[in-house]
């Protein structure tokens, strides 16, 4: 007779390619703790580690949900996308690094664009100054 992970895997041999052990949670309610978290997501498998955003930033009400099984994975996030946690209703995701990595290079741009801007701005207040001063 076979293992019983055997036959789930066999049946969920093709996953599709964004599938991953790590999960991003939005959405949460902002004083859940990581307990309440791990009592949530490890109804569906064994959790390796969970990540809470920082209080303070504009990462709160965010969480990284790590597995220690693919499939685990997988059936928290058809689970739980949509569960209702303290009022709030979870959007449960595949971490995908290309997608955080290109959010993180575009924040990085606009804040480099406004501090050119700023730039301009002083310098041409600066020229404004000077040219009402030779007159």
């Amino acid at each position: 007779m076979s293992e019983p992970g055997a036959t789930r895997k066999s049946t969920n041999s093709r996953l599709p390619p964004e599938v991953n052990r790590i999960l991003y949670v939005r959405n949460l309610p902002f004083r859940i703790t990581a307990e309440e978290l791990y009592d949530i997501f490890g109804k569906y498998g064994a959790v390796y580690q969970i990540r809470l955003g920082e209080k303070s930033r504009d990462t709160r009400g965010t969480a990284f949900v790590v597995y220690e099984d693919i499939y685990d994975a997988k059936r928290a996030v058809d689970h739980l996308s949509g569960f209702n946690v303290g009022g709030r209703y979870l959007v449960v995701m595949y971490y995908q690094p290309a997608k955080f990595e290109r959010r993180a290079d575009a924040e990085e741009k606009k804040r480099e664009l406004e501090e050119l801007r700023r730039q301009v701005k002083l310098k041409k207040a600066q020229m404004a100054k000077e040219e009402n001063q030779s007159l």
